[in-house]
């Protein structure tokens, strides 16, 4: 038996296999695998297969009929991967013994048999896809005959509003780790101060921290702005800076920006966990003002941001995010990290992996 992520208990006869050498505690796996993540951006994905990584298992992914097929990147036949293999007659043919694999991951075509029924052993294992904010997401186990429960991004494609998407962002460390990163205020004046955040504004006023059906939510208010610091722009004299976030557990949270006159930008933070120690960080942003200026703004500043953290958040010991509050010290300006850790427990997660790791 497992708990869901719905805090129910389900039983894993029907779940999927982990995948070989996995990283993750097996408790925390099977929590993990019943999310949805992106894999990568919907416009890679063409007719010719590409490979992908969830959970340490093994995907391919590739177009046909329309559509994208995510499957186990191995064969059934002989086990190669199907990534190494090219596109043909609107499918994927396995580079081995050229087994042609077409929409829904059905084999198609066995060149040693040609013209004879293909036996159902060798269709794909596939997992459901879905293109949302111009990624391509799955899951490894989802819940039968339930809508796809992806996080859901204020503003995406809202009039008035300018969308881009942060090219796939590689960080090694625990996706936990980074998540809880991104939640976190009182590194900005430390972290941030050659992109956005004043080094004399070190102080936190105290904020609140809501729970929510799908993780919490945390308003937080100070006089630390967002704009460029070589872009020379200021807010009025006595502005307050809104940020607001939205936690979707395990991995993802959108973050509002409120700005001068009504600006608001999204930033859309989604830590897929590649392994227990890689992630993939996916960003789609927004903004309804500058909406004439190149979209690649929004992107390069972000991706500074990102170098900031990045070594911070690799460098961080254990590897993984303790969940028990007791395994380290805390201050009042972690309210938020506090709360993720503790809902995450709620929900049943452990260590995730071998914190020595």
């Amino acid at each position: 038996m497992s708990a869901c992520s719905h805090g129910s208990t389900c039983t894993l006869a029907d779940a999927p296999a982990m995948p070989a050498g996995c990283s993750f505690d097996a408790a925390d796996w099977y929590l993990l695998a019943r999310h949805w993540y992106p894999l990568m951006e919907a416009e890679k994905v063409s007719g010719s297969p590409i490979s992908a990584m969830l959970l340490d298992q093994p995907l391919v992914l590739y177009r046909a009929g329309g559509q994208v097929v995510v499957a186990r990147d191995a064969c059934p036949h002989r086990g190669v991967p199907l990534s190494m293999g090219a596109p043909d007659d609107g499918g994927i043919r396995c580079a081995y013994h050229g087994l042609l694999f077409g929409a829904a991951g059905r084999c198609i075509d066995i060149p040693s048999r040609p013209g004879h029924p293909v036996p159902a052993r060798l269709h794909l294992h596939t997992f459901p896809a879905v293109e949302r904010y111009g990624l391509v997401w799955t899951c490894l186990w989802p819940h039968e005959d339930a809508a796809p429960e992806i996080p859901s991004m204020p503003h995406w494609g809202d009039a008035g509003f300018q969308q881009a998407l942060c090219p796939c962002y590689t960080m090694d460390c625990f996706a936990g780790r980074q998540m809880e990163g991104f939640l976190d205020v009182a590194h900005f004046p430390w972290v941030h101060r050659t992109t956005f955040a004043c080094a004399g504004q070190r102080s936190v006023p105290s904020y609140a921290v809501e729970e929510t059906e799908h993780g919490f939510s945390a308003d937080y208010y100070s006089g630390i702005a967002n704009y460029p610091l070589e872009s020379g722009r200021r807010a009025p004299d006595g502005f307050i800076w809104h940020r607001q976030f939205d936690v979707h557990l395990p991995f993802a949270a959108s973050l509002i920006l409120h700005f001068p006159e009504g600006g608001r930008a999204v930033i859309f933070n989604i830590a897929t966990p590649v392994s227990a120690l890689r992630t993939h960080l996916f960003v789609p942003v927004s903004r309804n003002f500058d909406t004439e200026r190149p979209a690649q703004e929004m992107i390069d500043f972000n991706l500074r941001v990102f170098d900031e953290d990045k070594p911070l958040m690799e460098a961080q010991r254990p590897r993984n995010l303790p969940l028990d509050v007791r395994d380290e010290a805390h201050v009042p300006a972690d309210r938020s990290s506090l709360a993720y850790r503790r809902a995450l427990a709620r929900r049943g997660h452990g260590r995730f992996f071998d914190p020595a790791v």
